[in-house]
């Protein structure tokens, strides 16, 4: 069976995927491509939010400008998405992208897929072969009876194999569907037949909640199995939130520990604080701090100290005041109005 640690290791400019890499959070640019200033004003947001890899669309010859626009005013390496035109797959790269995202099925001839491939050799560029259960190929869907799993796969080992023919393997694979089983299994399925990264989504996941829910249940369940290299959370809204979903799916999955992890009770009859407003205003005020530690954010005494007594961190409120405890151990009881000023006191000096 396949893990991300036995792949085979691929760069995109400075981001490694596979080969045991950490799993690397990727988005793309949603703005239409002539409008270069707002184009590179959003990926300089999403490389401060934490974006790894930035995918932005070529869909014309005009729009390799873009590329050469971003390479100069961002440094997350840049994935040029491209379809149908395999010249703009080669122009991008003489524009200095870091990754190409094609499917070399609607690309034309072998001999146009072999000119892509040995632009993107020459410069050290990779090929993310991306396949999606919308467009497979006729000859597979009359194979299947609709795009299944089995279906996906058989489409991106073709495609593989059209670049292992002119000696190219330096591949990343993608098999998505807005389906999140299908995209589990088709995922499931090639792990156990290709030695390549993977990369994860769900595309047209749909707007932010369900989205994050349709994401998190695909991607989370691959990832607990080893499987993935690179994951983009698909969502219709602000591609920063995408990073942001991913990098705390990352983080509930014990695989990030930048920043802190909040854990925080339901509420029940013997909640006497507005806890709910806490989490949230805890979240909030707390988002910027870069410590690896766990925080827990109770409504009792009953779940406070004992129930979260793994946390390195904690406050549990009730009847006016709030105690401030650290794994189990009540260290300090101020009045509730003060505990987010306490726990805040308390975080910054954690671990020193």
């Amino acid at each position: 069976m396949y893990t991300n640690d036995i792949t085979k290791q691929v760069r995109a400019g400075s981001v490694a995927i596979g080969g045991g890499a950490p799993v690397s959070v990727q988005s793309m640019l949603s703005i239409k491509s002539d409008n270069i200033k707002g184009n590179v004003e959003q990926a300089k947001r999403l490389e401060a939010a934490g974006c790894e890899i930035i995918r932005v669309s070529v869909p014309d010859m005009a729009a390799v400008r873009l590329v050469s626009a971003l390479k100069e005013n961002v440094s997350v390496p840049i994935v040029a998405d491209i379809h149908f035109d395999y010249k703009l797959a080669i122009e991008s790269v003489a524009a200095g992208v870091d990754k190409v995202r094609i499917n070399p099925g609607n690309i034309g001839s072998e001999d146009r897929v072999k000119a892509v491939v040995t632009a993107c050799k020459t410069a050290g560029v990779p090929i993310r072969i991306g396949v999606n259960s919308g467009s497979l190929e006729k000859s597979i869907l009359e194979k299947y009876g609709s795009p299944t799993p089995e279906a996906m796969v058989e489409s991106g080992l073709y495609h593989i194999s059209l670049l292992e023919k002119f000696d190219f393997d330096d591949i990343v694979l993608s098999l998505k569907s807005s389906d999140t089983k299908r995209m589990y299994d088709a995922y499931v399925l090639a792990a156990e037949k290709c030695r390549y990264p993977l990369h994860l989504g769900v595309t047209e996941a749909g707007t932010e909640r369900m989205g994050i829910i349709k994401s998190s249940a695909g991607i989370g369940a691959l990832l607990l199995r080893g499987i993935g290299g690179t994951i983009r959370v698909s969502l219709t809204d602000d591609p920063v939130l995408e990073v942001k979903a991913a990098k705390d799916l990352l983080k509930a999955l014990g695989m990030r520990n930048d920043g802190i992890r909040f854990v925080s009770c339901p509420t029940c009859g013997r909640t006497s604080i507005d806890l709910i407003g806490l989490v949230k205003a805890a979240e909030k005020r707390f988002a910027d701090i870069d410590k690896n530690i766990t925080v827990a954010i109770m409504g009792c005494a009953v779940n406070g100290p004992g129930e979260a007594r793994e946390a390195d961190l904690g406050i549990a409120g009730g009847d006016g005041c709030g105690l401030i405890f650290s794994r189990g151990e009540i260290i300090r009881k101020v009045d509730e109005d003060k505990l987010l000023d306490a726990l805040h006191e308390e975080i910054l000096k954690f671990g020193e």
